[in-house]
């Protein structure tokens, strides 16, 4: 078990270098830079800039010196664009993208499994037809599409639903918008593996020895069901969080997301390192816990000894 945390764990390291690395040298390949669109910027204010920020070192080297300083001293720089801190800028929109991020994974887990289960439980009627078809629908649809309609129809439109405003930040339909997808794959994830454990034989024993259905169901149907879930519920939390880049853009929530964009579109090269090397540290984490935690639940199914009398 020791060993495969250790090899996992430096997989882990190596993977977050080797983002760092392509994206430090994709921002490069591509033409222009940070300063470009600067109106009435002489030659020589230009290079002057430059100079103050390393940009006038050859790339390797420019990289080099943000990785050293990033591992020896934690230190992510300043905005090219802004002056501000990056650490303290990504954890100010962290904060709102966070909050997001937790409910419509909440929403996304409970709605998943219960329908899910109730799909499982009430396979080939019309409950279940109707489950399967909403849930091929929101896998479908991308969040940041389902995003537009919500405002349009529910905010414009109809009005149902106040818009996010800073003084007045409504997370129903950003929620809403991230939660779509996953909570439709785990109910389908719900649905097939609460179909297989149904069908196992420990299942016909403990109907054959009278234990209630609501035990059967909750106790050993569904518990079993959960595993596959929750081997990717902790990815799943991951890429709501540093996936909802677009759907924050679209509702103007001032989070994570909405930043690393408009960094995107300034060229701003610290704020883009710090936020992808973030966010990839946060994905590769919740990846590498998921995967122990796995490991852990097959080592102790593999020494599990059925009791006497397990149904009872």
């Amino acid at each position: 078990m020791a060993k495969y945390v250790v090899k996992r764990t430096i997989l882990a390291i190596i993977t977050i270098i080797l983002i760092s690395a392509i994206t430090f040298f994709a921002m490069y390949a591509v033409p222009g830079g940070p300063f470009d669109s600067e109106k009435a910027l002489s030659p020589a204010v230009q290079a002057a800039l430059e100079e103050r920020y390393g940009l006038n070192e050859p790339v390797p080297v420019q990289y080099f010196n943000y990785m050293r300083r990033l591992i020896c001293e934690l230190d992510f720089g300043v905005g090219l664009k802004t002056g501000r801190d990056v650490f303290t800028t990504i954890m100010t929109g962290m904060r709102v993208s966070a909050k997001l991020g937790l409910s419509a994974a909440a929403v996304a887990i409970v709605c998943g499994l219960v329908l899910g289960s109730v799909a499982a439980l009430n396979r080939g009627k019309l409950i279940d037809r109707l489950i399967v078809f909403f849930s091929t629908l929101a896998t479908s649809a991308p969040s940041f599409v389902l995003a537009t309609l919500l405002l349009l129809v529910f905010s414009i439109q109809l009005g149902w639903v106040p818009a996010w405003t800073a003084t007045n930040p409504n997370y129903v339909l950003p929620v809403i918008s991230l939660a779509m997808y996953p909570m439709a794959y785990i109910t389908r994830l719900t649905k097939t593996s609460m179909l297989d454990a149904l069908n196992q034989d420990y299942i016909r024993t403990a109907r054959a020895k009278g234990v209630p259905s609501y035990k059967v169901i909750f106790k050993h149907a569904l518990r079993n069901a959960l595993i596959p879930v929750i081997t990717y519920v902790g990815p799943m939390i991951a890429f709501i969080i540093t996936g909802s880049m677009v759907v924050e853009t679209i509702f103007s929530t001032g989070g994570l997301g909405q930043e690393f964009v408009s960094a995107i579109t300034n060229r701003d090269y610290t704020m883009i390192m710090g936020t992808t090397i973030f966010l990839a540290v946060l994905m590769v984490t919740a990846n590498l816990i998921t995967d122990i935690i796995y490991k852990i639940i097959a080592v102790s199914y593999t020494h599990l000894t059925l009791p006497t009398t397990p149904y009872v």
